[in-house]
């Protein structure tokens, strides 16, 4: 199934703030690709919408968002007021705010989220910020996230059907997500 491409570097940039905020300004690139797959997944089985709209990958350390992971290793180059401008470059194995003075309050500052979008990443840290990069890893390796299957080493694509149906929704409710979403995608690439 082809997969629809929904990315929003701007939306991506800023979840990515909000979280980074939330810990204080970094965190280990581990750990916040972890949160925000996590919130992307609780996004899409709560609403059928994304909040990032990338692409869902099976990687050896669990399940990750693609271009948000080119994006922290610094392999693809920024637009004006996307990555770059909330996210510094990446320094080891760390993920920090550019300018932590940008960040005042989450729902004055970070405008291309929703309120939805605020909340889902406000449950995900509440509910998973408190452990390490690697209680996180394992979590997603422990059958809390089935769609995610060992890629030998490599990567592979996770489906939105084996994604929603690990979510619990029904045949036709699959169906449903899948096709909402491939159409938003169209529109998305006819209007750019």
């Amino acid at each position: 199934m082809k997969y629809p491409t929904l990315f929003n570097e701007k939306r991506t940039a800023q979840a990515a703030a909000f979280l980074l905020h939330r810990a204080g300004g970094k965190l280990p690139l581990l750990k916040l690709m972890k949160l925000m797959y996590l919130a992307e997944r609780e996004s899409l089985r709560r609403f059928g919408e994304p909040i990032t709209g990338d692409k869902l990958v099976s990687m050896p350390h669990g399940p990750v968002l693609s271009m948000t992971y080119e994006y922290m290793n610094g392999n693809i180059t920024s637009k004006e007021g996307g990555w770059a401008t909330w996210i510094e470059d990446r320094a080891g194995h760390d993920v920090a705010l550019r300018d932590q003075s940008m960040l005042r309050s989450p729902e004055e500052d970070l405008l291309e989220l929703s309120e939805d979008d605020l909340a889902i990443l406000e449950e995900t840290w509440r509910q998973f910020g408190h452990l390490s990069k690697f209680a996180l890893r394992d979590y997603t390796h422990s059958g809390a996230c089935p769609e995610w299957v060992d890629p030998q080493g490599s990567s592979a694509a996770i489906p939105l059907d084996r994604l929603f149906s690990a979510l619990g929704f029904s045949p036709e409710g699959i169906t449903s997500a899948v096709k909402h979403l491939t159409e938003q995608a169209q529109l998305n690439a006819a209007f750019s």
